[in-house]
């Protein structure tokens, strides 16, 4: 891979829907590496709680607050709320770049299935609500148990960056490198963000199969 990898230490990293397992086990992680982190919520009692649950240079805020202030943005939401979350924080989210990890996923007895999304995906479907933000597709296949777990040092991932704005998606790439153990390999354009948060059902069939917290790893790269 190549070593042209941007220095992001000094950005401020918020978390829209931060209070779940997913959002709360990347702000540690981030906090861990010396980051800024905010934690976002529609309750920023909410937020604040998990803030403190984490310790660290992490702080909670409502989610327009967090949208504001951050550098970058990761939205890590329930698909249900997030075409109306996004749409409330366009102005906020404006210049932005803002990274989406939701996974459209659908539960019944036979487990996990992709649903279909009219736009495509999540993070197309973010790219059209903001046309003013750098919509970058990441970290969909992170597992939270790992990312809370004090006893694991290092997660054995590669993390796919998938956008259409190279400079966007060379920060994330580097901002996943800052999570011990990760790396950011560049995925594609965003309109083939749909196999890769569909991808996220298979994980999780495998991981109930074998009772494991699979991710990926890319050959030859």
């Amino acid at each position: 891979m190549s070593t042209d990898i941007p220095d992001v230490s000094g950005i401020s990293i918020g978390i829209l829907g931060g209070t779940g397992d997913q959002g709360k086990g990347l702000a540690r992680r981030f906090a861990l590496a010396g980051h800024t982190v905010l934690i976002g919520s529609r309750s920023a009692e909410r937020a604040q709680e998990a803030a403190a649950s984490i310790g660290g240079p992490v702080r909670g805020a409502d989610n327009s607050t967090v949208a504001a202030e951050a550098d970058v943005v990761i939205v890590a939401i329930p698909w249900e709320g997030h075409r109306s979350t996004l749409e409330s924080l366009r102005t906020e989210l404006t210049g932005k770049i803002v990274v989406d990890c939701v996974n459209p996923l659908g539960f019944d007895k036979q487990g996990a299935f992709a649903l279909q999304v009219e736009e495509g995906s999540a993070a197309q479907q973010a790219a059209e609500v903001l046309p003013g933000s750098r919509v970058v597709a990441a970290f969909h296949h992170v597992s939270a148990v790992l990312l809370l777990d004090p006893e694991v040092a290092e997660i054995d991932l590669d993390v796919l960056v998938l956008g259409d704005d190279r400079e966007a998606t060379d920060t994330v790439q580097a901002l996943a490198g800052r999570i011990p153990g990760v790396r950011g390999v560049y995925g594609g354009r965003l309109r083939n963000a749909h196999q890769i948060e569909g991808l996220t059902a298979n994980l999780i069939s495998i991981n109930r199969r074998y009772k494991a917290h699979a991710g990926l790893r890319v050959t030859d790269v």
